[in-house]
């Protein structure tokens, strides 16, 4: 096994379920070594999230270090970075992953409007804009810096007059005439504007630093079978929803160089998505 001083620093936020939990295991099946810090808003979750990886994958080379990070606290953020900062000392990866979706909470009424908006903004785009300034002093210390914001693929403002997929056809489909309006299996607005929001941060940072030489890309991971907005993997799965590893696989080919010609846009596995 190589010693930790050989092995690339990344950081995954909201890595103990869902899509991040798959990154975790493909960087974990890399045959590159990595030192990864598994961000887990709960930390007992983010250590049997690390346990059930290195149960599966005990020949992995990689090793991975719980860290509590919940977007919605600057207090926790800062002492996720103070915890990098004196483990490694420097952060070759940044994978900005952790998302939450309260549309279904408003439609359920266990949420206002402006509670689930503001907390969809908070997480996904405020709190993702403070982690990633936080972190920034320890990604400029590598030599191949990377940061990657984890986006939609219905973040895009064009493709919303797209009906030719059958998610995109029943997401932006109108209703019928009249108020109130039919909430919907999956409403995803709020959810959606954030990613929106987020595609622009990552131009943002694209251009901040593009004079340091950190690669920046938002990463649209497809429409997976997660946990992401309380529908359910299975009912997503019968809507047409691919497996979450797919998504793992493909952000690691990104960390890994495969993807270096798009740096700067929203990419999908197969083509650039357009805005």
């Amino acid at each position: 096994m190589s010693s930790s001083s050989d092995r690339k620093v990344i950081f995954v936020t909201g890595a103990n379920t869902g899509l991040g939990l798959e990154i975790i295991k493909a960087l974990c099946k890399s045959t590159t070594a990595y030192h990864i810090f598994l961000g887990s808003r709960d930390p007992v979750k983010g250590e049997e999230a690390a346990k059930q990886v290195q149960q599966e994958l005990p020949s992995t080379q990689s090793t991975i270090q719980v860290i509590q990070t919940d977007l919605s606290s600057d207090d926790s953020l800062e002492k996720a970075i103070e915890t990098i900062s004196s483990t490694t000392g420097h952060l070759d990866i940044l994978i900005n992953n952790a998302g939450a979706s309260f549309d279904g909470q408003i439609k359920s009424n266990k949420m206002s409007i402006r509670e689930a908006w503001n907390g969809s903004w908070d997480t996904n785009v405020s709190g993702t804009q403070v982690l990633t300034t936080l972190a920034i002093p320890l990604l400029l210390k590598s030599s191949n810096p990377r940061l990657l914001f984890m986006t939609s693929g219905t973040s895009s403002l064009i493709e919303t007059d797209k009906f030719g997929h059958p998610a995109m056809a029943r997401i932006n489909a109108s209703p019928e005439k009249g108020w109130p309006k039919d909430k919907g299996l999956n409403p995803i607005v709020s959810y959606r504007s954030t990613k929106t929001g987020l595609n622009m941060l990552m131009r943002d940072w694209c251009r901040v630093l593009k004079n340091d030489g950190v690669k920046v890309w938002a990463i649209s991971p497809g429409f997976l079978a997660t946990g992401l907005g309380g529908v359910g993997p299975e009912i997503l799965k019968k809507m047409g929803a691919l497996d979450p590893s797919v998504g793992g696989g493909f952000t690691v080919d990104v960390v890994e160089g495969k993807y270096d010609e798009h740096v700067g846009k929203v990419i999908r596995k197969d083509m650039v998505q357009p805005w």
